[in-house]
């Protein structure tokens, strides 16, 4: 036993340092020594133990490209699951975690074939399980959990889609699936589905796993971050694929650095005991003495290297508990800053007579990059319009036509990207935007001025912001407005009962200094409510990765009878509701109505 032990547990030790031709030599030998120990006195416990190492071994050796002797150690292994029993302490659920880790090598090498023969004996292992009751509720939501998900692959991989749909429905039925390492199991097998949307959005789940398991950048685990960037980019979420890359991007210096170090500290060691082999041999031949010289420095080297690791130890468990208060910082910090967002839009609305006014935001993430502020002035015709150079706004239609009138500047916009760093942008432009408006500048003033601010050598990484900026005199219902790159608001009433602003393509904001942007009016929207919004409403996506679309919005918009600005607003935000049909939102969501 102490023999199998040891041998157990090199084997697997040399695998994670990736040598598998060493942990053969290692296995091999072990398997031989329980096989005779088990013919002279077979015991569940011996069977459990050679069916795990059996399944082991031969992972290696498929690993390896050993295919032929890969399917006779798997059928070894497989002679000794038919004998595992509920005798054994989790026999049976370890009986399924092999099984489907042999499915899982034929699937990767799309097998699929021979993985449907693995899959068939899995199915007659619950077949016996559901007879034995062997398994406690939760290992026997594992083991069902593991045969749903490969026979998703193994029916996708024969190109049964419909067979696949329904074992990827009945695995997220199970408890199994509702965790951070079941989830990431559905965002791989997802992926390979090529259900990019689905994919995207369950590996989200990857950030809870990677911060539940405190699991570094490294190069085992590269591959899975390519995957949560091919399943973002591939489901057209650049920004999200864009985070990660950049993240990736960042990190991988320190990543190859380190992995140089331990091939290069490895090669230094296997270099420094073969020198020390060779002259032990010639001193063998020549003076016995130096041989306990040699012995008393192995003795030193291994009494350091215990030393050394019992430090490693204790540094590593201090960097753990670090990163966990590190972690508990940053989510302390994110709450604080989505209160500072929230407050930085405006929660109360103003209650003036002829005017219904109501806007809401709400983030994908704890914080986000949309915004909108509204902004009352009472000016002289002289003074609404007056540009930064003196020049009256009158000539460019630019002032209320009330003297002594009350206007409304209003804008709506959206930040490239999420999180973090787009609410940052975001209050920047809020702020920018207040400032210019209570200054009396036209919209395509203050479009200009904010690109100014925005754009250059210091936005080294290219974020943008679209806006809708607008003027609205409360009286006569004249509009100024000026749009940056924004989706087209629509305008209710009408011929049609509604319709998008048609409205001159000016570029967004941040991305060009320089630019001069184009304003435009309407003579009157008085009885006609504006609504604008932010592209988190149209490119809302559901389950199928179906966006709801400019045309469903105008539908909706249409269809709903306006009785105030804020049922307008809780209708839309309810039918996005609908159509996400449950899927995480994909972007923040902004919307506004003004009507007079």
């Amino acid at each position: 036993m102490d023999y199998y032990l040891s041998a157990t547990a090199l084997s697997y030790t040399l695998i994670m340092k990736g040598n598998e031709e060493e942990a053969l030599r290692t296995g091999i030998p072990a398997i031989e020594a329980l096989k005779k120990w088990y013919q002279e006195k077979p015991t569940p416990f011996l069977c459990d133990k050679l069916m795990n190492l059996t399944q082991h071994i031969g992972w290696i050796q498929k690993d390896l490209g050993m295919n032929e002797e890969a399917d006779k150690m798997y059928e070894l292994s497989y002679s000794y699951m038919k004998e595992i029993t509920s005798e054994v302490t989790s026999g049976y659920y370890n009986r399924a975690a092999a099984l489907a880790n042999i499915i899982e090598t034929y699937i990767n090498d799309e097998e699929y074939d021979t993985a449907g023969k693995w899959l068939a004996r899995m199915d007659s292992l619950g077949t016996t399980i559901a007879a034995d009751g062997g398994l406690t509720p939760e290992d026997s939501d594992f083991v069902a959990a593991m045969g749903y998900i490969c026979r998703l692959k193994v029916s996708f991989g024969q190109d049964r889609p419909v067979e696949a749909d329904r074992a990827l429905d009945a695995f997220r039925q199970t408890q199994y699936a509702k965790t951070n390492y079941g989830r990431f199991d559905e965002a791989k097998a997802l992926l390979k589905m090529k259900r990019y949307a689905e994919a995207a959005d369950t590996y989200k789940a990857f950030g809870d796993y990677i911060a539940e398991y405190n699991i570094e950048l490294s190069m085992d685990n590269l591959t899975e971050y390519g995957n949560k960037f091919e399943a973002n980019y591939k489901a057209d979420r650049r920004d999200s694929a864009l985070a990660v890359a950049a993240y990736v991007f960042e990190n991988i210096d320190s990543v190859v650095k380190k992995q140089k170090r331990n091939d290069a500290a490895e090669l230094a060691t296997i270099y420094e005991t073969q020198q020390k082999d060779a002259e032990i041999a010639r001193q063998q031949l020549t003076l016995s003495h130096q041989r306990w010289i040699a012995t008393l420095v192995a003795l030193m080297l291994i009494t350091a290297f215990f030393i050394l690791y019992t430090l490693y130890r204790h540094r590593v468990a201090r960097r753990i508990a670090d990163m966990k208060a590190h972690q508990e910082r940053i989510e302390s910090e994110l709450r604080v800053a989505r209160d500072i967002q929230m407050s930085m839009v405006p929660s109360m609305f103003p209650r003036r007579e002829g005017l219904d006014m109501y806007a809401s935001m709400t983030p994908a993430m704890e914080v986000g990059g949309d915004l909108y502020g509204y902004v009352f002035v009472d000016h002289s015709p002289a003074t609404i319009g007056r540009s930064a150079t003196g020049e009256d706004g009158a000539a460019n239609h630019a002032q209320c036509s009330v003297a002594h009138g009350q206007c409304l500047y209003f804008a709506v916009g959206d930040v490239s990207g999420k999180g973090v760093p787009a609410s940052l942008l975001m209050a920047q432009a809020t702020r920018l935007f207040l400032t210019l408006a209570k200054q009396g500048m036209m919209p395509a003033e203050i479009c200009t001025r904010i690109n100014d601010a925005l754009s250059g050598d210091d936005n080294e990484s290219a974020m943008f912001v679209t806006m809708f900026v607008g003027l609205l005199d409360l009286t006569t219902g004249h509009l100024l407005f000026c749009n940056a790159g924004h989706n087209p608001p629509v305008i209710g009433g009408g011929e049609h009962n509604g319709e998008f602003l048609h409205m001159l393509p000016n570029a967004p904001i941040g991305l060009w200094p320089g630019l001069e942007y184009e304003g435009e009016e309407l003579v009157s929207i008085k009885h006609r409510p504006l609504f604008i919004y932010t592209d988190g409403l149209n490119e809302a996506e559901n389950r199928q990765q179906e966006q709801l679309g400019d045309d469903r919005l105008l539908e909706l918009l249409r269809a709903t009878r306006f009785e105030n600005a804020r049922q307008v607003i809780e209708t839309m935000e309810a039918e996005v509701e609908k159509h996400r049909d449950g899927a995480e939102p994909n972007d923040d969501l902004t919307m506004m109505c003004i009507k007079i």
